[in-house]
């Protein structure tokens, strides 16, 4: 098993809101002040008007940050109450399952296995930018979050390095979770296939990239077309890691494996 598969590794949810962090007591806040003013916190425009969130943003966000910081801190709090409220569902895909993800389509409903999770990628398998300027990161995963209204909401998370501090995270316009259907096979990219690596020696390494949202949203539906179609998924308790490799979660999580020989294809 490669070492990218052995466990699930700490989480950008685990990194913003550390256990001894007031995240509890927030998010506590939070429900009460959207039972409260009869508010839907899992709509984000909704969620984004409660007073205790733009309190604790103020906190997230010092004055001399960059215009749209206050958005993006508020994106990563709406996926960490998402996730947090949903259960705090992680999904440690394998290398293996990627690959198979990328290069195969499914027949299955693509229906997600909670109304928010983690979805996280083997570490320096899949990458954005290369193909200019931008500076190549690896994807560590992505938050997803299911509104009350259907609206689905994705968070990708990049460059989550144990020498580095803090991680990039980059949100998509929000879609009709009804049409995740319609993800599962359509050509995204105008030119060449999709998920084809744009770093210089990516194919020979068998890496790949992703420069489209539409790539993002065609991985998440062909992973929850998989766990739809493979019934009880069972978690797996958290493994302190041996020093190897980078920092192990300490949250519970579900392991998508390889489909045995001639499943799914």
């Amino acid at each position: 098993m490669s070492l990218h598969d052995e466990y699930a590794r700490l989480t950008p949810f685990e990194i913003a809101f550390p256990g001894d962090s007031a995240f509890p007591e927030l998010l506590a806040n939070i429900r009460t002040e959207a039972t409260e003013r009869g508010l839907d916190p899992s709509n984000f425009q909704e969620f984004m008007s409660l007073t205790n969130v733009g309190e604790a943003l103020k906190d997230f966000a010092s004055e001399d940050q960059p215009p749209g910081a206050v958005h993006r801190y508020g994106g990563l709090l709406f996926h960490g109450v998402s996730f947090a409220t949903a259960g705090s569902h992680l999904f440690l895909l394998e290398t293996g399952m990627t690959r198979h993800l990328i290069e195969h389509s499914a027949s299955a409903s693509p229906r997600p296995p909670a109304s928010a999770g983690y979805l996280q990628l083997p570490q320096h398998l899949v990458w954005s930018g290369g193909a200019s300027e931008q500076r190549p990161e690896s994807l560590d995963g992505m938050f997803w979050a299911v509104s009350g209204s259907g609206s689905f909401h994705v968070m990708i998370i990049t460059g989550l390095l144990p020498e580095r501090p803090g991680f990039g995270a980059f949100t998509l316009p929000e879609v009709p979770v009804v049409d995740a259907s319609q993800w599962l096979s359509v050509q995204v990219r105008e030119v060449g296939s999709d998920f084809a690596s744009t770093l210089e020696g990516g194919e020979l390494d068998q890496l790949y990239s992703v420069e489209t949202a539409g790539e993002i949203l065609k991985l998440l539906a062909r992973f929850f077309a998989y766990v739809s179609d493979t019934g009880e998924l069972v978690e797996t308790s958290p493994a302190p890691a041996d020093g190897r490799g980078p920092r192990a979660s300490h949250l519970p999580y579900v392991r998508v494996q390889v489909p045995e020989s001639g499943e799914h294809d």
